[in-house]
């Protein structure tokens, strides 16, 4: 399985595959810790009982990550191939569930131009308003303000939105990129 790094896409898939063969060895583990205890003392009451159920901790830490990740998919494989000819000139960011103190927002693809900021989810459930505020506090906390930040829930109109900035920043040809990928970094810093 080949490894898939944060903001790329096809994370998410990834990420869930690692934590369920993760969540299954450390099980199994401490299913084989427990069992082997039990066959040489003949019974529950042993050191290696407690050694089982100690193990149980990283091991329900491991599901949880698998719990939280699974409902939300990686971007489709085609919708990620177009959005990445669309976006030659700015920074594109994709499969990250942001979150916040009240709220989990599955977003599909973030496009940084300058200080524009374009956000695509293909949840009906996530609040754009809410999730742009929340990205834009993010920001101004992290010294990048003044900028703006929409998320949408349309695929035809953010590839329209990024299809522009992308056009803007090839004529302008201003030297953004180590700031857009300081945001993007500070975003891909606060998603799961």
């Amino acid at each position: 399985m080949k490894k898939i790094i944060k903001g790329n896409p096809g994370y998410l898939d990834y990420k869930k595959k690692v934590e369920i063969i993760r969540t299954i060895i450390y099980f199994a583990l401490v299913a084989a810790v427990f069992f082997l205890g039990y066959s040489q003392a003949h019974t529950k009451k042993n050191l290696l009982t407690i050694v089982a159920i100690l193990g149980c901790l990283p091991a329900s830490k491991a599901l949880v990550g698998v719990i939280t990740r699974f409902p939300y998919p990686s971007i489709a494989s085609i919708r990620a191939e177009e959005i990445k000819d669309k976006t030659g000139y700015i920074t594109a960011i994709y499969d990250m569930i942001i979150t916040s103190r009240e709220k989990v927002m599955p977003m599909d693809c973030i496009v940084i131009s300058g200080n524009t900021i374009f956000g695509y989810t293909n949840s009906e459930k996530v609040d754009v308003k809410y999730a742009a505020s929340h990205i834009r506090g993010i920001l101004n906390q992290n010294q990048f303000p003044d900028v703006s930040v929409k998320i949408l829930n349309n695929y035809t109109a953010f590839l329209a939105r990024a299809e522009g900035l992308n056009s803007i920043a090839a004529v302008e040809k201003s030297d953004t990129k180590e700031l857009e990928e300081q945001m993007a970094h500070v975003i891909l810093n606060i998603s799961m």
